[in-house]
């Protein structure tokens, strides 16, 4: 019995933004039912290598982007651009809770599939729409990319080292952060307009932008400017408002430190043998060590210089202050901790009964996630779905399928 256990969720989303949205539903519970293009599916089943692999090593048709976040999800093959694929679309969504697309802004009107026209049908409906740049303003029709976004947002000129060291420059996030926030902005979204809909007795419409998103999740950074007017720059692995958080390189490997307060940088000076350096009146105060930023960053990277990563990440941990070694994934994987949270978890497959991923973060007392399904097969529940829904018959599954109208 899952948190959303009871509430059906019509997903005509592709790519990330909206699936990873669906597939946090799903992983609460609620029945996602996939909509996909008949023979091709959603974007990313063909965005390979890497694909999944058989026991045998070999690769299968399944691309690792495509599972990565479409789990717990039935998919329904369904051509939406025949009046009869509509009418497929238009019954589901009448037996539906929640409508969630990442079409262009005003293309789904065509199709009798836009909110107005479905809300009409089931004014319960909760109506999803995720784009690049929202259904309003200049940019509303333009597709939205999640690069773009991070470009146009104000990310990247925060991302990546300073213009003055070598390899200086706009960085994009290397994980599509925009995408992933939306999807998770999006189920806040739909969640309150599930609840919304208990007290008005009806449902609404949501409207999800990547660069709302994107200009919302700028955190301090964006208040910085409003508090000064000016810009903030880029900084590398350091941070605008601390010193010193920031990556540091040992005798053989870099790691982190991130220096909440004084009362941490006074621990840890005095753990790696520097215990004069906060009674420098340059360096006592975190402002004043944002402000002689270059000299902390200094002094300590010499000091560092002096023994391996493993002897200062002991040491600095020992006395409370946050500190770590750098992973790769497979490290990040294989953490104890990431383990014993039981953050990869095994979902058998028809093509791989030992496929793994990584699970959700959500930790319920009460309802917890569960992992029914790995990411279906393209249509692999075209049948089921219709006749268990909206009543379509073996013969007519037969016709429709050789029209092409399903597959």
């Amino acid at each position: 019995m899952g948190a959303l256990t009871g509430i059906r969720v019509l997903d005509l989303s592709r790519v990330l933004a909206g699936p990873w949205c669906s597939q946090i539903l799903a992983d609460l519970g609620a029945d996602v039912i996939k909509i996909e293009r008949v023979g091709a599916g959603d974007d990313t089943r063909a965005w390979g290598p890497p694909y999944m692999k058989s026991p045998s090593g070999e690769e299968t048709s399944e691309a690792s982007y495509y599972q990565s976040s479409n789990r717990n999800k039935r998919s329904v093959a369904v051509d939406i651009s025949c009046a009869e694929g509509q009418e497929i679309v238009r019954a589901l969504a009448a037996e539906s809770d929640v409508f969630i697309e990442n079409f262009k802004a005003g293309s789904l009107k065509k199709y009798g599939l836009d909110y107005e026209a479905l809300s009409e049908v089931n004014p319960r409906l909760v109506y999803c729409s995720i784009t690049g740049f929202g259904q309003t303003g200049p940019r509303a029709r333009e597709p939205g990319y999640d690069f773009i976004v991070q470009g146009t947002g104000g990310l990247m000129s925060i991302t990546g080292e300073r213009d003055d060291l070598p390899g200086g420059g706009p960085q994009k996030v290397g994980v599509a952060v925009a995408d992933v926030m939306t999807g998770l902005y999006s189920v806040i979204a739909i969640q309150a307009a599930l609840l919304a809909r208990e007290k008005i007795g009806k449902g609404q419409y949501c409207d999800m932008a990547l660069l709302d998103v994107q200009v919302a999740a700028l955190g301090n950074q964006s208040q910085n400017y409003l508090s000064t007017g000016v810009s903030p720059g880029r900084y590398g692995n350091a941070h605008a408002n601390i010193v010193p958080y920031n990556v540091f390189r040992a005798v053989d490997q870099d790691f982190i430190i991130a220096c909440g307060n004084d009362h941490q940088f006074i621990a840890l000076c005095n753990a790696i043998g520097l215990p004069e350096f906060p009674l420098d009146p340059r360096f006592s105060k975190n402002e004043d060590r944002v402000r002689n930023r270059a000299d902390v960053t200094r002094i300590l990277s010499d000091h560092f210089k002096q023994d391996k990563a493993k002897v200062w990440v002991d040491k600095i941990y020992s006395v409370g202050v946050p500190v770590g070694l750098i992973n790769d994934i497979a490290g990040a994987l294989a953490e104890p901790q990431v383990e014993a949270r039981g953050m990869v978890v095994n979902i058998p497959h028809c093509m791989n009964p030992d496929f793994k991923m990584v699970g959700s973060p959500i930790k319920l007392s009460a309802t917890p996630v569960e992992y029914t399904r790995p990411a279906p097969l393209l249509g692999e529940d075209t049948d089921v779905v219709l006749s268990e829904f909206i009543g379509i018959s073996s013969e007519q599954l037969s016709i429709l399928k050789s029209k092409r109208v399903i597959g």
